[in-house]
């Protein structure tokens, strides 16, 4: 395993969380910390693609008299455009 001298920049949030790792004892530094906390993220991500691909197949193999059909004449954002329309007609600026 080769290892990459890089110099990265962290907000003060994110280097006090290393610094909290390191200081716990999970960690012998903050370099290692960073590392494992990537590695952890890396594994957190690969086991979602994994179970989104699984419920993809699950789906796929419904028999067809199981799926519900998509409406004509929709897009599959026109409820979405709709509500949002709704709320800035209303005078609703805050976050959607």
């Amino acid at each position: 395993m080769g290892v990459h001298k890089q110099s990265v920049s962290f907000t003060d949030t994110a280097f006090a969380f290393a610094r909290e790792l390191v200081e716990s004892g999970e960690y012998p530094n903050v370099s290692a910390a960073v590392s494992g906390e990537m590695a952890r993220a890396r594994a957190a991500r690969t086991r979602e693609k994994v179970l989104f691909e699984a419920e993809v197949q699950r789906r796929l193999a419904l028999p067809l008299d199981i799926w519900e059909p998509v409406r004509t004449g929709d897009t599959i954002t026109t409820d979405a455009r709709e509500h949002l329309a709704r709320r800035v007609q209303a005078g609703d600026r805050g976050s959607a």
